[in-house]
């Protein structure tokens, strides 16, 4: 589901240039449950980053479902995002002017056709939220935002799920139940998910662990089968 092939990433600082990924090569299949772990400067929000189409490589290249997307023309990556990408951010990245519903609607609305709102509030029931639809960011807690930016990440059903510290923000009680409602709604979609975490706890709960230093990996590991 997820290629990755020679991955480089550097940036110029001044008369310097800084490699933040140096050389990463990774096969990720369908379904699979993937943490992302490292020392902060690791690279790991960048490999997430690069992953997602949001940023290009340096060198090398990010295949998506059989698509190569590290060199495609803007509208054509959109596309490609807007139809196989879900992604959950720290931050929630929530549109504040619009209600929690029609937050969850706005993948449908920018990428496909028909009536987005059944399904819109179908998954924000859910995720415990049924009561709260009408509701603006604001007027939601963390928790609560973090469940609607999980319910806007499967709207289109995509095959990868990519999320970034998605309990980063949360008390340990609402992380807890995040965590638990993305890796169920990921098991029923069978999508692939990819998370970044510090949290050693949340990725002993993933699949494969793959660590980072220092821009390379240093580290794949798949769970023992039974200690999940």
């Amino acid at each position: 589901m997820i290629e990755v092939r020679g991955l480089k990433k550097s940036i110029r600082n001044g008369s310097r240039t800084v490699e933040i990924l140096r050389g990463i090569d990774l096969v990720i299949p369908a379904g699979q449950f993937v943490a992302i772990m490292g020392a902060s400067g690791s690279g790991k929000s960048t490999l997430l980053g690069l992953l997602a189409g949001l940023d290009s490589p340096t060198e090398g290249d990010v295949v998506l479902d059989g698509v190569a997307i590290g060199r495609l023309e803007e509208d054509k990556l959109a596309e490609v995002r807007g139809s196989k990408i879900g992604f959950v951010f720290q931050s929630y990245q929530l549109i504040p002017t619009l209600t929690a519903l029609e937050n969850v609607m706005l993948p449908h609305e920018l990428n496909a056709r028909g009536d987005s709102r059944a399904k819109a509030t179908s998954l924000l029931g859910e995720v415990g939220l049924r009561d709260r639809m009408e509701h603006y960011p604001v007027q939601l807690s963390g928790g609560e935002q973090q469940r609607v930016a999980l319910a806007r990440a499967f709207m289109l059903d995509p095959p990868i799920v990519l999320a970034d510290e998605p309990t980063g923000n949360l008390d340990s009680s609402n992380g807890q139940h995040v965590l638990e409602l993305l890796t169920t709604r990921q098991r029923q979609a069978q999508a692939t998910l990819v998370m970044v975490t510090h949290d050693p706890a949340i990725a002993a709960r993933a699949d494969r662990q793959i660590h980072l230093r220092d821009g390379v990996v240093v580290a794949d590991e798949l769970a023992v089968v039974g200690a999940r």
